[in-house]
């Protein structure tokens, strides 16, 4: 494969099947070696040439080659071993992000699982105090009230809320005794409007 000049343009190659042949022979091994360098990898470097060979065969009648055919040759193989460096960064990339994610929502899935179960024994432990206590329990913790707000508003003394509150802490302690440590959660989030 000669390259055919008028002037200082480049206008064609010259291709049969004996010259191309010959061009794959003659750099082949130099191409390969120039992109294992940048790869650290042979079988991705002798891909990456074999594929820059294949695309020049398809391309051969619209090639415009400004320079000498090795230093064509050697800018193409660069070129595909720089696209080829940066897909396998965006790929890495994705699998860290990937990872990550699946990480986080695995995570999140089990401490939902947790939190849900935590919310349905809290309920139903709940639902086993007398409903003074409840309603007191209930008031103190979720509305936010202090003694003083819930004994005025259910005509109580501040000694009795303090009585059911503490009966209640000592009943939903016993029963949630295995969710103790998630109990801080409780009071902290917005726990029973999920």
């Amino acid at each position: 494969m000669e390259q055919i000049h008028t002037g200082n343009k480049t206008t064609g190659l010259q291709y049969d099947d004996a010259a191309f042949e010959q061009l794959f022979k003659a750099h082949f091994k130099a191409l390969h070696a120039y992109a294992s360098m940048m790869l650290h990898q042979d079988s991705h470097a002798e891909e990456i040439v074999q594929g820059m060979f294949l695309k020049l065969w398809e391309k051969r009648g619209n090639l415009d080659v400004q320079t000498s055919i090795k230093a064509y040759l050697y800018k193409c193989v660069h070129n595909d071993c720089l696209n080829y460096i940066n897909h396998k960064k965006i790929q890495l990339k994705y699998q860290d992000h990937a990872v990550f994610t699946m990480n986080g929502q695995a995570g999140k899935t089990s401490d939902k699982i947790e939190l849900d179960e935590l919310r349905l024994r809290l309920r139903e432990a709940l639902n086993e105090l007398p409903e003074q206590c409840r309603t007191i329990f209930q008031m103190s913790r979720f509305e936010e009230l202090k003694y003083r707000e819930i004994a005025d508003q259910l005509g109580l003394s501040v000694k009795t809320i303090e009585n059911q509150m503490g009966k209640a802490l000592k009943i939903l302690r016993i029963k949630l005794v295995d969710f103790l440590p998630s109990i801080i959660l409780l009071f902290h989030s917005d726990f029973f409007n999920s």
